[in-house]
């Protein structure tokens, strides 16, 4: 009976692990540096940045489904990482959006006579 427990413990692991696999990260995207960067390269990086937050928008989706789908009985360090991974996914999120912001500004400011700046 004892070998069968730690089988089917052994299968939830699996299959608990398995699912976390399913949400993958998406990659961040480079910013480039507004004083040098050319209006379509600013461009550019504002449909990649676009691209990003929605990709890791159905990315935080997928962890928060999985940390549902596991339940009340997860084993904490399973809820706990699922966590982790979501708070830190946030904070990448914000930072890509206040990096890319912090760049139009530094080329509005390296390009004054530019108007339609993104």
């Amino acid at each position: 009976m004892k070998a069968f427990a730690t089988s089917v413990t052994a299968a939830a692991s699996c299959f608990t692990l398995s699912a976390f696999a399913a949400c993958e990260q998406p990659s961040m995207v480079a910013v480039p540096d507004g004083e040098t960067a050319s209006m379509e390269e600013l461009l550019a990086a504002q449909e990649n940045v676009k691209t990003y937050l929605a990709d890791m928008e159905v990315y935080l989706a997928c962890l928060n489904e999985e940390l549902e789908t596991a339940g009340e009985d997860a084993p904490a360090e399973f809820k706990s990482l699922m966590v982790t991974r979501h708070n830190a996914a946030v904070t990448e999120m914000e930072t890509v959006a206040a990096a890319f912001n912090q760049q139009v500004q530094a080329y509005r400011a390296a390009n004054p006579e530019e108007a339609d700046s993104p």
